[in-house]
């Protein structure tokens, strides 16, 4: 799944601009001031262009934080569990129903 920001913007956008900020950050009395420099030039809000940044410290290992693969591993997870509950619950009452139903069935000789 993902959002509206990622789809405006390409991987390789994203990438570029991470890499210039990491780049380039020095120049600038902080990173932050980098990221809205940068930011203003591709056209998003610093602060999306912050959680790409993040997002890349995290899948390198130099931020902690759970790995974008893990995150989406374990959404794909979530879903199948989620759906293997309602599966589960349909076959329930199912069950239930077909037991009533033999129950309520007259019994033959």
């Amino acid at each position: 799944m993902t959002n509206k920001t990622t789809n405006k913007f390409s991987a390789e956008v994203r990438a570029r601009a991470v890499r210039m900020v990491l780049e380039h950050e020095g120049e600038h009395t902080s990173r932050w001031a980098a990221i809205v420099s940068i930011s203003e030039k591709i056209g998003c809000v610093p602060q999306t262009l912050n959680e790409w940044v993040k997002k890349v410290e995290v899948d390198s290992g130099q931020r902690a934080g759970v790995p974008s693969e893990m995150s989406e591993k374990m959404k794909a997870l979530e879903r199948e569990n989620r759906e293997l509950r309602q599966a589960n619950e349909i076959l329930r009452k199912a069950s239930a129903y077909f037991a009533q139903a033999e129950l309520d069935r007259p019994f033959k000789r």
